[in-house]
């Protein structure tokens, strides 16, 4: 049955499903074509598009929060915050951009987002498949973890730029080999903990589902 709540969320998935396709398509053909060359400029060419998706999914805490998606709302928002924060400082830090581990970066969060939102569309469609559950609940767990390892790797390229910068101004000078320690310090356990809080709920969110899964294969 038709209704304005279901064409809007169906809308949001594919068009974030295109989004990234779009991306990850882009990134992938320019490494075949132009190899690590393609590397120092990949965040250039898939930035605008990378970044207006991930501005859009802050969306989706007014999706679970609202019911129109049913899921955890802490993991999501641990998940939203990750990713939308981390491009801001890709984009405050020029330098960073062309380092090969932001290419990583941004090749695993379109392969979490492809494994989730096209199981999101077919699930709308009342249509969704084995493969793409155990996809979505299993292979996206690990694939996470990687894509928090890259996010670290930034974070640290980033703040060791920042810190050479300090230290080529003669009044920063002081204060310049204490800044990556004190970033370091208070960002990566920050960015550990909410990982492992998200891989926790991820795993129960499997079980569920897995569960729930089994359960109608037997009634059908």
């Amino acid at each position: 049955m038709f209704s304005v709540r279901l064409a809007y969320i169906f809308s949001y998935n594919l068009f974030q499903f295109c989004g990234h396709t779009w991306i990850l398509t882009n990134t992938v053909v320019r490494f075949l074509t132009f190899g690590q060359d393609a590397l120092v400029d990949t965040f250039h060419s898939v930035g605008f598009v990378m970044s207006l998706c991930q501005l859009l999914s802050v969306l989706e805490l007014f999706h679970i929060a609202d019911g129109i998606e049913k899921a955890r709302l802490l993991p999501r928002l641990i998940q939203v915050l990750e990713k939308n924060l981390l491009l801001i400082m890709l984009i405050l830090v020029d330098e960073v951009q062309s380092k090969p581990v932001v290419c990583a970066q941004l090749f695993f969060w379109n392969i979490l987002d492809l494994l989730r939102y096209p199981h999101e569309v077919m699930c709308l469609m009342d249509a969704p498949s084995a493969a793409m559950l155990w996809a979505r609940y299993t292979l996206w767990i690990p694939i996470y973890i990687l894509s928090v390892v890259t996010e670290g790797f930034a974070i640290f390229h980033a703040t060791h730029f920042v810190e050479q910068e300090a230290s080529s101004v003669g009044n920063a000078t002081a204060s310049a080999p204490i800044c990556r320690p004190l970033v370091l310090t208070v960002s990566l356990p920050l960015l550990a903990s909410g990982a492992s809080l998200t891989v926790w709920q991820s795993l129960k969110e499997r079980r569920q589902q897995l569960e729930r899964w089994a359960k109608k294969m037997k009634r059908e």
